[in-house]
């Protein structure tokens, strides 16, 4: 029995031996492994040193203090770590481990000096807390050249390396000083941050409660400070791979397009400054962010920032900066962005937007309410189509690219930067009518350009503007009891390559309760050099060959002849039923001398006659040309001799109500 148990407790010693033994011998190969992963910074030429490490074999719990890391060639960064601690840590091969949890204290990031800017950054974290984690025991080697698009291109790089279920952190705060730059200060603290399912650079999800911000902003001769809160911030499907390919050097030939982020929302947003302003946004949304490496490349943009701002750049240097930001945007695409209802107070109260949004190219703002000095002024939407910011920024930086003024065909590129705008429900102040100017619809739109002119166009108008008693062409309207014009256009034009015809068909233009018009105008044989030459010269020995089709006119009285009526019985102090028969004697008087050289002519006349002698009438009239007739020929015959002009038509003409 003595035996046994002597036996029993020799073995029990053995065991406690063996269990100590092998915790010190994981806990040395625990130490080893660490640093091992810090001498491989040394090796680089960087620093790297920590306090003390332990391994809990229990439960597999490994603790590293007091962390503090300066990479091989980035004596402007610096990394410091209160302590880490992994629990459930357990080899996966040679190269990588897991963790059930780690949890990182007080994380701290600085860098100081970095770009032409000589940005100085700092990032802190009091607490992260990553679970189910897994990644390499040792990180690549950190950029040497100075570079912070190497930096962040290093960070993501690593990042895309590990996977987690989740990450959270109470706050994260992010200083920035530009000053020496001349761009200002500020800080931005981000609060209740979670990352959901971080899978090899690809995240399902992000959220932070809130994130508020301070900046300073530098401006001649004053200081300002703006603040800012915003709540609510998700993100779902970020991929940090494809930030990392824009980055890359290596990927500048990749013409595909990686998507970013498919969706970013934000709550309330509320931006104040020391200088008065105060704006509201009700929330942020975009959708679909997606960069083509091969034009979205944010070194050679960081490469043009100046870093002196005091020094002014040349004309020259300006258009490389516009052009290079060109390809920049182009090289972004965005599906979609809502931005809700915003408020801003201005010195005459406050102005409202119910919301901006871009979708497919359109560009649109919404519900527009605001002061002015004139009274308010509101507008339903407004909008831009097939807008492409890139092609603006093409456009701005060839006006001036001889440092002479824009030529005309500089100015028609314009054309090229989107296809259309709409104005809707538009009320408006007059500077000096009691009445507001009403819009309900004001649409361009434009397509098939040939060389920098669309060869189709339509405009519609419908809007309600009053009578301005200050202008005098309108006194007769303002005598006559006419306080505002109701205008009604439609405008439509097309040219058709194959044929070289031109039609301007049919324009309309109603005017209320005066007039309605109607007109068709054809061209034959016009040339498509006419739309891209540039040379004046050149452009008229196109135009020669253009040749005059039907034109065609429709007129409907709605109470224009009556108001002409009115106005010439006022002038000559008679009677209306004189003043119309004067007119239509004075028509038909013109009419015999027109006659006499183009029989055709006087069915017009008669016509015109008939239209002004009975109110109510619609006027057509038809012109036909007699064979070829070349536009400018007519134009120059038109010029000086009106009635031969009228001679190569066949007219035709009638009345009716």
């Amino acid at each position: 029995m003595k035996r046994i148990l002597i036996g029993l407790i020799v073995a029990a010693v053995l065991g406690a031996g063996g269990w100590f033994g092998f915790n010190l011998y994981v806990q040395h190969r625990a130490t080893s492994e660490v640093e091992a992963a810090f001498e491989q910074i040394r090796s680089g030429g960087g620093k790297a040193s920590h306090g003390k490490i332990t391994f809990e074999l229990a439960t597999r719990t490994l603790t590293i203090e007091d962390i503090a890391i300066t990479p091989a060639g980035q004596p402007q960064a610096q990394i410091k770590i209160t302590g880490i601690k992994g629990t459930g840590v357990r080899l996966i091969d040679d190269t990588s481990f897991s963790a059930d949890i780690i949890e990182v204290g007080g994380f701290e990031v600085a860098l100081d000096q970095v770009g032409a800017a000589k940005l100085k950054a700092s990032y802190k974290i009091p607490q992260l807390t990553l679970r189910d984690y897994a990644g390499p025991i040792r990180g690549g080697n950190p950029p040497t050249d100075g570079s912070l698009i190497d930096i962040y291109r290093y960070v993501l790089e690593q990042y895309a390396s590990i996977t987690a279920s989740s990450v959270t952190a109470p706050t994260l705060t992010m200083t920035f000083d530009a000053s020496g730059s001349g761009a200002g200060s500020g800080e931005i603290t981000y609060s209740g941050l979670a990352v959901q399912t971080l899978k090899r650079g690809k995240v399902e999800a992000m959220k932070a409660d809130r994130a508020v911000f301070t900046i300073d902003v530098a401006q001649p001769g004053k200081q300002d400070k703006l603040t800012g809160d915003l709540s609510s911030i998700i993100i779902n499907d970020f991929d940090a791979t494809a930030v990392a390919a824009a980055l890359d050097p290596q990927k500048a030939g990749d013409d595909s397009h990686h998507r970013i982020y498919r969706q970013i929302s934000a709550g309330r947003y509320v931006l104040k400054s020391t200088q008065g302003l105060r704006m509201e946004i009700d929330g942020i949304s975009f959708e679909d962010i997606a960069v083509q490496p091969s034009k979205f490349r944010p070194a050679e943009i960081v490469a043009l920032v100046p870093t002196d701002r005091s020094v002014v750049a040349t004309a020259a240097q300006s258009r490389e900066m516009m052009e290079k930001l060109a390809g920049f945007y182009e090289g972004l695409r965005i599906g979609r962005i809502e931005i809700g209802a915003t408020s801003m107070g201005l010195p005459q109260g406050t102005a409202r937007i119910k919301a901006v949004r871009y979708n497919d190219g359109e560009f649109a703002v919404e519900g527009v309410d605001t002061p002015s000095p004139q009274g308010q002024f509101k507008m339903e939407r407004f909008a831009l189509k097939s807008f492409s910011a890139a092609n603006l920024m093409r456009w701005a930086a060839g006006l001036s690219k001889h440092g002479q003024p824009p030529s005309p065909d500089q100015m028609l590129g314009l054309f090229r930067v989107l296809e259309g705008a709409e104005i809707k429900g538009v009320v408006a102040p007059h500077n000096n009518a009691r009445q507001p100017i009403t819009i309900d619809t004001i649409s361009m739109n434009w397509g098939q350009l040939v060389g920098s002119i669309p060869s189709r166009a339509s405009l519609v108008v419908k809007m309600v503007t009053p009578t301005d008693p200050a202008n005098p062409a309108l006194q007769p309207l303002i005598v006559a009891g006419v306080d505002k014009l109701a205008i009604d256009l439609d405008l439509g034009a097309a040219w058709t390559e194959s044929s070289g015809a031109f039609a301007l068909a049919p324009a309309t233009l109603d005017l209320g309760n005066l007039a309605r018009a109607q007109l068709s105008v054809a061209l034959a044989k016009v040339p498509r050099d006419l739309f891209t030459t540039t040379d004046p010269s050149e452009a008229m020995e196109q135009l020669a060959q253009v040749e005059t089709g039907a034109i065609e006119l429709s007129l409907r009285d709605r109470g224009v002849v009556d108001l002409v009526v009115a106005q010439f019985a006022r002038m000559q102090n008679v009677s209306r039923d004189a003043a119309r028969s004067a007119i239509v004697a004075m028509i038909r008087a013109q009419g015999e001398k027109i006659a006499a050289s183009n029989l055709d002519a006087k069915v017009a006349v008669d016509a015109l006659a008939g239209f002004v002698e009975t109110s109510g009438q619609t006027l057509s009239i038809r012109l036909t040309p007699l064979g070829k007739l070349p536009v400018l020929q007519l134009v120059d015959v038109l010029d000086h001799e009106p009635i031969i002009a009228l001679a190569q038509f066949r007219i035709e003409a009638s009345t009716g109500l």
